[in-house]
């Protein structure tokens, strides 16, 4: 009989990936969202898109259909690939099926998430990392943020939201960091970013990759991936394999600085799915190292998402003088999103972001916001109490 995997957080490319990697490597593959997620449902990787409730918006709810997936499909795994990672989590740590989530527990999760933990937990497992500190009051943050050039963002956030380099003392001011809510003041570091994503079983890195990108949204999200080659690949899987013995078994992506002497700074930690995954090259290989069965290396190739970069980079590359280089990028890179013998996501994905824009517009929030904020977490307590049967 065939294997059944779940993979959650369909809206994202990286979620579809990985369904056509476990698919490769002949896994039966559902995909769920609390959103239509038509990027996956118009994709013939999975086998069925299922959809739940919001786990922020509809705690109860969303228990209540997580439990009716997992009774229906039993499936020998459950990959989270966004910020659901935290809900399901917590609940499946409630329930008693943690060994069935490919994520770390919740504790953990918790020192990745939190930028100024995981600042802490890099230094104390030796990994270099910008001084950082957190600011619980207005006070404190005032006097931290002007000690020199510092990067000041909120303790729980994504996607570079809410970031200042070099903040003034007047937005400054306009902060309001609380004990549930602090930010976090970081030293600058001049230099080149770069991202990593490796897959961890029991301590041991399953698959890893590291790229860089000169084509991003002004969150800093990348949407063309050039893979990274020579020494600061070389350190950075050591980084990745350090924090690896942390995680234990999980998805988890680090963004990093490579300075003027070609040493990464790491800056924060994103415990989930990420871009990494698509160097893979949807590839037998990666789907079984998904599951800690073998190890994965990441493609040579060049990948895009196609979807972005011809409506965000085209714009950014008039505005930068920078369409011939557009046109190479282009042109030597793969598409994400499509696939041979799968046309259809790439319609998908616009309608989503139409969808997502929408959001955006009723709530008065940019396009990130509105793309995360029926799933993400920000510290709040996710008590048993959430997931009471309705």
């Amino acid at each position: 009989m065939v294997e059944r995997v779940l993979v959650t957080g369909a809206r994202a490319p990286a979620a579809l990936d990985i369904a056509r990697n476990l698919k490769a490597a002949g896994f039966e593959v559902h995909m769920a969202d609390c959103v239509p997620a038509r990027i996956a449902r118009w994709s013939c990787a999975p086998t069925t898109v299922h959809r739940h409730a919001s786990p922020v918006r509809e705690s109860a709810r969303f228990a209540a259909d997580m439990r009716c997936l997992l009774d229906r499909l039993a499936p020998t795994a459950v990959i989270p690939t966004c910020e659901e990672v935290f809900h399901l989590v917590a609940l499946a740590e409630a329930d008693g099926w943690s060994d069935r989530v490919i994520a770390p527990p919740m504790d953990r999760l918790t020192r990745l998430h939190h930028k100024g933990q995981f600042a802490d937990l890099c230094q104390t497992l030796g990994l270099p990392v910008p001084d950082s500190t957190t600011a619980t009051d207005a006070d404190a943050l005032m006097m931290q943020a002007t000690r020199g050039q510092v990067v000041v963002k909120p303790a729980w956030s994504r996607f570079g939201a809410r970031t200042l380099i070099g903040p003034t003392p007047q937005q400054l001011a306009r902060l309001s960091p609380s004990p549930d809510q602090p930010w976090i003041v970081q030293d600058g570091v001049r230099g080149e970013e770069v991202s990593l994503y490796a897959m961890a079983h029991e301590g041991q890195m399953s698959a890893f990759s590291a790229y860089r990108s000169d084509w991003r949204t002004r969150g800093g999200a990348a949407y063309v991936f050039e893979p990274l080659t020579g020494g600061v690949l070389d350190r950075l899987r050591e980084m990745a394999s350090t924090l690896a013995s942390f995680v234990g078994t999980g998805q988890f992506g680090c963004d990093a600085i490579v300075d003027a002497t070609c040493k990464p700074w790491l800056i924060e930690c994103n415990p989930r799915a990420t871009s990494g995954v698509h160097l893979f090259g949807r590839s037998a290989e990666f789907g079984r190292a998904l599951l800690g069965c073998g190890i994965a290396d990441p493609a040579s190739d060049d990948w895009r998402n196609g979807v972005m970069l011809d409506s965000f980079g085209v714009a950014e590359a008039l505005r930068t003088r920078r369409l011939s280089k557009w046109r190479t990028n282009r042109g030597r890179s793969k598409d994400i999103v499509s696939a041979p013998g799968d046309p259809l996501p790439p319609l998908g994905a616009l309608m989503d972001a139409a969808g997502f824009g929408l959001r955006a517009l009723a709530s008065g929030h940019g396009l990130a916001e509105a793309m995360t904020a029926d799933i993400e977490w920000n510290g709040q307590p996710l008590t048993p109490a959430l997931w009471e049967r309705p």
